[in-house]
């Protein structure tokens, strides 16, 4: 049995299975929020819905965003203050254009699971879809296909309304979602 637990982890950590990287909030309480800001990195390599080993990471576009390619989202929120998020990935198609958002719902399956874009001021007027309300991450990847791009606002979160960054066929407001990464977001109080 304890070689079975072995060899599973060793197959989550080869392919990049994701996991969060120096989480603190309010003390170091790890995943809330609190009275000292939010701080959070974490990383996954994109895996297929339904690969063999489950990534927080999911491609549902192999062309544009393949199996093996990898990202990371960091997360810096200051009591009453700003929050920063920052994403950088690796692996994609060299010379494309990307949407980047940050979503509502945890990622799944169908590329629909992640609900739409979180906003600040929730709203259905669609001037309110905007790289002011919204965290727009867009980027082109290099001739590499690596990427990045970083976003700060003057809100933070809300109590678990931030769930993931989808990655979009193109940049701005629409485009087809390519991909999704499961992302702990904090908040502050």
């Amino acid at each position: 049995m304890g070689l079975v637990v072995l060899a599973l982890a060793s197959a989550a950590l080869a392919t990049g299975a994701g996991g969060a990287h120096g989480a603190t909030a309010d003390g170091g309480t790890g995943g809330t929020g609190g009275k000292h800001g939010y701080s959070m990195r974490t990383d996954a390599r994109f895996a297929p819905p339904g690969a063999f080993v489950a990534s927080a990471a999911v491609t549902y576009d192999t062309r544009l965003v393949p199996a093996g390619s990898w990202i990371e989202v960091g997360q810096r929120s200051a009591e009453r203050g700003g929050t920063t998020v920052k994403l950088r990935v690796t692996g994609l198609k060299a010379g494309h254009e990307y949407g980047a958002h940050v979503h509502r719902k945890p990622c799944g399956a169908d590329p629909a699971a992640a609900g739409g874009h979180y906003q600040h001021r929730p709203s259905t007027d669609p001037a309110d879809v905007n790289a002011g309300n919204e965290v727009w991450l867009d980027f082109t990847a290099d001739s590499r296909g690596a990427g990045g791009a970083s976003a700060r606002h003057d809100w933070n979160f809300r109590f678990g309304e931030a769930a993931s960054v989808v990655l979009h066929s193109a940049p701005g407001s629409s485009g087809a979602r390519l991909a999704c990464f499961s992302v702990p977001f904090g908040w502050a109080a």
